[in-house]
């Protein structure tokens, strides 16, 4: 990518956006090596959504990216849609002796699949037996992969038509479905996307949250999550199915996820910086396809069930010379444009 670029009118400066085409859903991320990594749904021929890609990008800082080959391509069973990724740090997976970097995307029909590296992301070889789960539904997607340490195992959240399914294995490939969420909780005027498992810590004692993507927010689509228990087999929330917490509050996020294994235990989340209903009408600017600021999720002391806050992550702040100090002005206009045109392209 041109330093030139980011100079371009409509360049944004700490939203991350592709050299050019589509991007919606970010996918894949995970922290390896000194790297955040982010993938990315992506047309790399085209403005408007079609068959669809992971772009690649890396960064130290989450600020300063650089662009990659597209890493994973359709093959003969379909187009990648989204997904997460792991590092498979003890070869579970027995795909490399020295523990590979593992993708787990769903396909165009809804069946899952996995690919693998073994040279920090640059390459990306397709399992040889994908589908690791086939289609059980028209609307089986998203899975979102993590370690779970009291049982040693992987776990899988994946959204089911408007139902959140977990799953369980223990290497990546063959997978056991153990509970679900769903139904009668939150909001359900859509199917759901997007989900994301993960622990908190409120006020010394660790709790779970649930985002899921779906329609009836504030701004038509949006995150909704749930905060609850998991018990390495299903979640469970601790509030009532009628009680329905949104993320954001404007029509422009969606697919939020975060990484895995973020440095320091942190919870960083970045979602899609547009919206289904008017996403294909973005014209011809140079880049119309962005991804929302990181952010880092967490609770204020004392918070009951629901007030997960966010704020610029730090990384983001410290390459801006940005004040981390809570309440201060995160970043001056010129700090923003200072970071953009110093970026590593």
């Amino acid at each position: 990518m041109l330093k030139a670029q980011y100079n371009e009118m409509w360049r944004p400066q700490f939203h991350f956006s592709p050299p050019a085409w589509w991007l919606n859903d970010p996918n894949g991320l995970v922290w390896y090596e000194g790297e955040y990594h982010l993938f990315y749904q992506h047309c790399p021929e085209s403005l408007n959504w079609g068959p669809t890609y992971w772009g690649h990008a890396v960064s130290p800082d989450l600020v300063h990216w650089q662009h990659l080959p597209v890493a994973l391509h359709p093959d003969g069973i379909g187009s990648i849609w989204s997904g997460g990724a792991v590092f498979d740090q003890g070869n579970s997976s027995g795909l490399l002796p020295e523990g590979p970097l593992v993708t787990i995307f769903s396909y165009e029909d809804q069946s899952q699949g996995i690919a693998w590296s073994a040279d920090r992301g640059r390459s990306w070889t397709m399992y040889g037996g994908n589908p690791v789960i086939p289609t059980p539904n028209t609307d089986f997607r998203d899975p979102k992969v993590f370690w779970y340490e009291p049982d040693r195992v992987w776990v899988m959240a994946i959204a089911k038509g408007r139902f959140v399914e977990f799953y369980r294995s223990p290497d990546l490939i063959h997978w056991t479905m153990s509970g679900e969420l769903g139904g009668t909780h939150g909001s359900v005027s859509t199917i759901w996307e997007v989900p994301d498992l993960f622990p908190l810590k409120i006020d010394g004692m660790e709790r779970w949250v649930l985002l899921v993507s779906a329609g009836g927010g504030p701004g038509g689509l949006g995150v909704q999550y749930f905060i609850g228990d998991f018990d390495g087999q299903t979640f469970i929330n601790e509030n009532s199915p009628q009680t329905t917490l949104w993320l954001d509050f404007g029509p422009d996020t969606y697919a939020g996820t975060t990484w895995n294994d973020a440095p320091d235990g942190a919870r960083v989340n970045i979602g899609w910086m547009n919206n289904w209903s008017y996403a294909v009408a973005g014209g011809d600017a140079p880049a119309p396809r962005v991804a929302s600021g990181p952010q880092t999720r967490r609770y204020p002391p004392g918070a009951a069930s629901g007030g997960l806050l966010a704020r610029p992550a730090r990384p983001c702040m410290a390459a801006a010379g940005a004040d981390d100090t809570p309440g201060r002005k995160s970043a001056d206009r010129g700090g923003r444009q200072e970071a953009g045109n110093n970026r590593r392209h």
